[in-house]
Protein backbone atom coordinates (compact mmCIF):
# COMPACT_ATOMS: atom_id res chain seq x y z
CA UNK A 1 0.00 0.00 0.00
CA UNK A 2 2.98 2.30 0.57
CA UNK A 3 3.81 2.08 -3.13
CA UNK A 4 0.83 4.31 -3.96
CA UNK A 5 2.76 7.46 -3.07
CA UNK A 6 5.75 6.35 -5.16
CA UNK A 7 3.50 5.50 -8.11
CA UNK A 8 1.85 8.93 -7.86
CA UNK A 9 5.26 10.64 -7.90
CA UNK A 10 6.42 8.78 -11.01
CA UNK A 11 3.05 9.44 -12.64
CA UNK A 12 3.84 13.16 -12.38
CA UNK A 13 7.30 12.49 -13.82
CA UNK A 14 5.69 10.65 -16.74
CA UNK A 15 3.36 13.60 -17.42
CA UNK A 16 6.37 15.93 -17.62
CA UNK A 17 8.31 13.58 -19.90
CA UNK A 18 5.23 13.22 -22.10
CA UNK A 19 5.06 17.00 -22.50
CA UNK A 20 8.79 17.27 -23.30
CA UNK A 21 8.65 14.56 -26.00
CA UNK A 22 5.52 16.14 -27.48
CA UNK A 23 6.88 19.69 -27.62
CA UNK A 24 10.52 19.16 -28.59
CA UNK A 25 10.26 16.10 -30.87
CA UNK A 26 6.79 15.20 -32.13
CA UNK A 27 5.48 18.73 -32.73
CA UNK A 28 8.57 19.63 -34.77
CA UNK A 29 8.20 16.53 -36.95
CA UNK A 30 4.47 17.23 -37.37
CA UNK A 31 5.18 20.71 -38.74
CA UNK A 32 7.44 19.25 -41.42
CA UNK A 33 5.05 16.48 -42.46
CA UNK A 34 1.91 18.69 -42.64
CA UNK A 35 -0.40 15.87 -41.55
CA UNK A 36 -4.19 16.04 -41.43
CA UNK A 37 -5.98 16.29 -38.07
CA UNK A 38 -6.72 12.56 -38.01
CA UNK A 39 -3.17 11.55 -38.89
CA UNK A 40 -1.81 14.22 -36.55
CA UNK A 41 -3.59 12.61 -33.58
CA UNK A 42 -2.47 9.09 -34.53
CA UNK A 43 1.10 10.28 -35.13
CA UNK A 44 1.27 11.78 -31.65
CA UNK A 45 -0.17 8.62 -30.11
CA UNK A 46 2.27 6.33 -31.93
CA UNK A 47 5.18 8.66 -31.24
CA UNK A 48 4.59 8.66 -27.49
CA UNK A 49 3.98 4.92 -27.34
CA UNK A 50 7.00 4.12 -29.51
CA UNK A 51 9.29 5.94 -27.06
CA UNK A 52 7.70 4.16 -24.11
CA UNK A 53 7.74 0.68 -25.68
CA UNK A 54 11.37 1.07 -26.77
CA UNK A 55 12.47 2.14 -23.29
CA UNK A 56 10.39 -0.55 -21.55
CA UNK A 57 11.53 -3.32 -23.91
CA UNK A 58 15.23 -2.54 -23.39
CA UNK A 59 14.75 -2.22 -19.62
CA UNK A 60 12.67 -5.39 -19.32
CA UNK A 61 15.02 -7.40 -21.55
CA UNK A 62 18.01 -6.30 -19.47
CA UNK A 63 16.23 -7.49 -16.29
CA UNK A 64 15.41 -10.86 -17.86
CA UNK A 65 19.01 -11.21 -19.00
CA UNK A 66 20.32 -10.39 -15.52
CA UNK A 67 17.87 -12.53 -13.56
CA UNK A 68 17.64 -15.31 -16.18
CA UNK A 69 13.98 -16.16 -15.61
CA UNK A 70 13.72 -17.72 -19.06
CA UNK A 71 16.49 -20.23 -18.38
CA UNK A 72 14.27 -22.10 -15.93
CA UNK A 73 10.51 -21.97 -16.69
CA UNK A 74 9.70 -23.72 -13.40
CA UNK A 75 10.78 -20.53 -11.61
CA UNK A 76 7.41 -19.06 -12.66
CA UNK A 77 5.64 -21.17 -10.03
CA UNK A 78 8.41 -22.68 -7.91
CA UNK A 79 8.63 -21.28 -4.35
CA UNK A 80 5.42 -19.27 -4.82
CA UNK A 81 4.53 -16.74 -3.43
CA UNK A 82 7.34 -14.57 -4.79
CA UNK A 83 6.73 -11.84 -2.25
CA UNK A 84 10.36 -10.71 -2.20
CA UNK A 85 11.49 -8.85 -5.32
CA UNK A 86 14.75 -7.46 -6.59
CA UNK A 87 14.81 -3.68 -6.56
CA UNK A 88 15.01 -3.40 -10.34
CA UNK A 89 11.94 -5.66 -10.79
CA UNK A 90 9.92 -3.69 -8.24
CA UNK A 91 10.98 -0.35 -9.74
CA UNK A 92 10.10 -1.59 -13.24
CA UNK A 93 6.56 -2.45 -12.14
CA UNK A 94 6.11 0.84 -10.30
CA UNK A 95 7.15 2.78 -13.41
CA UNK A 96 4.87 0.67 -15.62
CA UNK A 97 1.82 1.27 -13.45
CA UNK A 98 2.69 4.98 -13.13
CA UNK A 99 3.00 5.38 -16.91
CA UNK A 100 -0.36 3.83 -17.70
CA UNK A 101 -2.05 5.80 -14.92
CA UNK A 102 -0.57 8.99 -16.35
CA UNK A 103 -2.16 8.13 -19.72
CA UNK A 104 -5.63 8.73 -18.24
CA UNK A 105 -5.25 12.48 -17.55
CA UNK A 106 -3.30 12.80 -20.81
CA UNK A 107 -6.53 12.03 -22.67
CA UNK A 108 -7.70 15.42 -21.42
CA UNK A 109 -4.41 17.30 -21.63
CA UNK A 110 -3.76 16.20 -25.23
CA UNK A 111 -7.34 17.05 -26.27
CA UNK A 112 -7.89 13.62 -27.82
CA UNK A 113 -10.75 13.41 -30.30
CA UNK A 114 -13.97 12.08 -28.76
CA UNK A 115 -14.17 9.17 -31.20
CA UNK A 116 -10.64 8.02 -30.19
CA UNK A 117 -11.19 8.17 -26.42
CA UNK A 118 -13.08 4.83 -26.01
CA UNK A 119 -10.38 2.92 -27.92
CA UNK A 120 -7.50 4.45 -25.97
CA UNK A 121 -9.36 4.19 -22.66
CA UNK A 122 -9.94 0.49 -23.31
CA UNK A 123 -6.30 -0.50 -23.83
CA UNK A 124 -5.07 1.81 -21.04
CA UNK A 125 -7.41 0.14 -18.53
CA UNK A 126 -6.37 -3.31 -19.76
CA UNK A 127 -2.70 -2.47 -19.20
CA UNK A 128 -3.40 -1.10 -15.71
CA UNK A 129 -5.49 -4.15 -14.75
CA UNK A 130 -3.02 -6.77 -16.02
CA UNK A 131 0.19 -5.14 -14.79
CA UNK A 132 -1.29 -4.23 -11.39
CA UNK A 133 -2.75 -7.74 -11.12
CA UNK A 134 0.64 -9.36 -11.75
CA UNK A 135 2.25 -7.03 -9.20
CA UNK A 136 -0.35 -7.46 -6.45
CA UNK A 137 -0.76 -11.23 -6.88
CA UNK A 138 3.04 -11.81 -6.76
CA UNK A 139 3.18 -12.98 -10.38
CA UNK A 140 5.94 -10.54 -11.29
CA UNK A 141 8.09 -13.09 -13.10
CA UNK A 142 5.29 -14.26 -15.39
CA UNK A 143 4.18 -10.68 -16.02
CA UNK A 144 7.71 -9.58 -16.92
CA UNK A 145 8.28 -12.48 -19.32
CA UNK A 146 4.97 -11.74 -21.07
CA UNK A 147 5.46 -7.97 -21.17
CA UNK A 148 8.84 -7.91 -22.91
CA UNK A 149 7.84 -9.70 -26.17
CA UNK A 150 4.48 -7.91 -26.15
CA UNK A 151 6.23 -4.54 -25.95
CA UNK A 152 8.53 -5.54 -28.80
CA UNK A 153 5.53 -6.28 -31.04
CA UNK A 154 3.83 -3.01 -30.09
CA UNK A 155 7.08 -1.12 -30.72
CA UNK A 156 7.29 -2.55 -34.25
CA UNK A 157 3.65 -1.62 -34.93
CA UNK A 158 3.90 1.99 -33.80
CA UNK A 159 7.31 2.48 -35.45
CA UNK A 160 5.82 1.11 -38.69
CA UNK A 161 2.89 3.50 -38.37
CA UNK A 162 5.27 6.44 -37.94
CA UNK A 163 7.17 5.46 -41.10
CA UNK A 164 3.85 5.00 -42.91
CA UNK A 165 2.79 8.56 -42.06
CA UNK A 166 6.06 9.89 -43.49
CA UNK A 167 5.79 7.73 -46.64
CA UNK A 168 2.71 5.61 -47.40
CA UNK A 169 4.79 3.20 -49.49
CA UNK A 170 6.67 2.02 -46.40
CA UNK A 171 4.48 -0.87 -45.20
CA UNK A 172 6.93 -3.75 -44.75
CA UNK A 173 7.00 -3.18 -41.01
CA UNK A 174 3.32 -4.13 -40.75
CA UNK A 175 4.08 -7.56 -42.23
CA UNK A 176 6.77 -8.22 -39.59
CA UNK A 177 4.39 -6.96 -36.91
CA UNK A 178 1.59 -9.28 -38.08
CA UNK A 179 3.81 -12.37 -37.91
CA UNK A 180 5.23 -11.54 -34.49
CA UNK A 181 1.80 -10.54 -33.16
CA UNK A 182 0.38 -14.03 -33.72
CA UNK A 183 3.51 -15.70 -32.31
CA UNK A 184 3.42 -13.61 -29.11
CA UNK A 185 -0.29 -14.36 -28.62
CA UNK A 186 0.51 -18.09 -28.78
CA UNK A 187 3.46 -17.63 -26.40
CA UNK A 188 1.27 -15.74 -23.92
CA UNK A 189 -1.44 -18.40 -23.94
CA UNK A 190 1.10 -21.24 -23.64
CA UNK A 191 2.95 -19.75 -20.66
CA UNK A 192 -0.30 -18.75 -18.95
CA UNK A 193 -1.85 -22.21 -19.27
CA UNK A 194 1.43 -23.81 -18.18
CA UNK A 195 1.70 -21.55 -15.12
CA UNK A 196 -1.91 -21.40 -13.92
CA UNK A 197 -3.15 -24.74 -15.20
CA UNK A 198 -0.21 -26.99 -14.32
CA UNK A 199 2.60 -25.29 -12.40
CA UNK A 200 0.75 -23.44 -9.63
CA UNK A 201 -1.86 -26.21 -9.39
CA UNK A 202 0.81 -28.75 -8.39
CA UNK A 203 2.36 -26.56 -5.71
CA UNK A 204 -0.97 -25.26 -4.46
CA UNK A 205 -1.01 -23.94 -0.94
CA UNK A 206 -4.63 -24.01 0.25
CA UNK A 207 -4.04 -21.26 2.77
CA UNK A 208 -5.22 -17.98 1.20
CA UNK A 209 -3.25 -15.25 2.95
CA UNK A 210 -3.09 -11.60 1.93
CA UNK A 211 -0.48 -10.92 4.62
CA UNK A 212 1.85 -13.56 3.16
CA UNK A 213 0.99 -12.64 -0.42
CA UNK A 214 -0.30 -16.14 -1.15
CA UNK A 215 -3.10 -16.12 -3.74
CA UNK A 216 -2.51 -19.61 -5.13
CA UNK A 217 -6.07 -20.91 -4.85
CA UNK A 218 -8.34 -22.30 -7.55
CA UNK A 219 -10.69 -19.27 -7.95
CA UNK A 220 -7.77 -16.86 -8.34
CA UNK A 221 -6.01 -19.12 -10.84
CA UNK A 222 -9.17 -19.55 -12.90
CA UNK A 223 -9.80 -15.79 -12.80
CA UNK A 224 -6.25 -14.96 -13.92
CA UNK A 225 -6.22 -17.56 -16.70
CA UNK A 226 -9.67 -16.47 -17.86
CA UNK A 227 -8.61 -12.81 -17.94
CA UNK A 228 -5.52 -13.63 -20.01
CA UNK A 229 -7.41 -15.87 -22.44
CA UNK A 230 -10.24 -13.37 -22.94
CA UNK A 231 -7.78 -10.54 -23.53
CA UNK A 232 -5.78 -12.57 -26.05
CA UNK A 233 -8.99 -13.61 -27.86
CA UNK A 234 -10.14 -9.98 -27.99
CA UNK A 235 -6.75 -8.88 -29.36
CA UNK A 236 -6.84 -11.58 -32.05
CA UNK A 237 -10.38 -10.51 -33.01
CA UNK A 238 -9.21 -6.90 -33.38
CA UNK A 239 -6.17 -8.08 -35.32
CA UNK A 240 -8.25 -10.14 -37.78
CA UNK A 241 -10.65 -7.23 -38.34
CA UNK A 242 -7.68 -4.91 -38.93
CA UNK A 243 -6.17 -7.27 -41.50
CA UNK A 244 -9.52 -7.72 -43.29
CA UNK A 245 -9.97 -3.95 -43.44
CA UNK A 246 -6.53 -3.49 -44.98
CA UNK A 247 -7.19 -6.29 -47.47
CA UNK A 248 -10.48 -4.69 -48.57
CA UNK A 249 -8.78 -1.31 -48.99
CA UNK A 250 -6.05 -2.96 -51.06
CA UNK A 251 -8.64 -4.64 -53.31
CA UNK A 252 -10.52 -1.34 -53.80
CA UNK A 253 -7.29 0.39 -54.80
CA UNK A 254 -6.36 -2.36 -57.23
CA UNK A 255 -9.68 -2.30 -59.14
CA UNK A 256 -9.26 1.26 -60.56
CA UNK A 257 -5.65 0.48 -61.49
CA UNK A 258 -6.75 -2.61 -63.44
CA UNK A 259 -9.41 -0.61 -65.27
CA UNK A 260 -6.86 2.03 -66.26
CA UNK A 261 -4.43 -0.66 -67.43
CA UNK A 262 -7.13 -2.43 -69.50
CA UNK A 263 -8.19 0.87 -71.08
CA UNK A 264 -4.61 1.66 -72.09
CA UNK A 265 -4.17 -1.82 -73.58
CA UNK A 266 -7.35 -1.44 -75.65
CA UNK A 267 -6.21 1.94 -76.99
CA UNK A 268 -2.82 0.50 -77.89
CA UNK A 269 -4.43 -2.32 -79.86
CA UNK A 270 -6.69 0.09 -81.79
CA UNK A 271 -3.80 2.36 -82.87
CA UNK A 272 -2.32 1.50 -86.34
CA UNK A 273 1.13 0.05 -86.53
CA UNK A 274 3.39 2.98 -87.48
CA UNK A 275 6.47 0.84 -87.79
Amino acid sequence: IKDIATIFFYMLVAINLHAVIQEYILDKINRRLHLSKTKHSKFNESGQLAFFYLFSFIWGASILNAVKFMMNPTSLWKDYPHSRMLFQVKFFYICQIAYWLHALPELYFQKIRKEDIPRQLCYICLYIAHISGAYILNLQQLGLILMVPHYLVELIFHASRLFYFSDENKQKGFTIWALLFVMVRLLTLTLSVLTFGFGLARVENPGFSIADGNFNVLPVRIGCLGAVCLTQAWMMWKFINFQLKKWREHVKNQIPKKKITNTKNKRTKKEPNRG
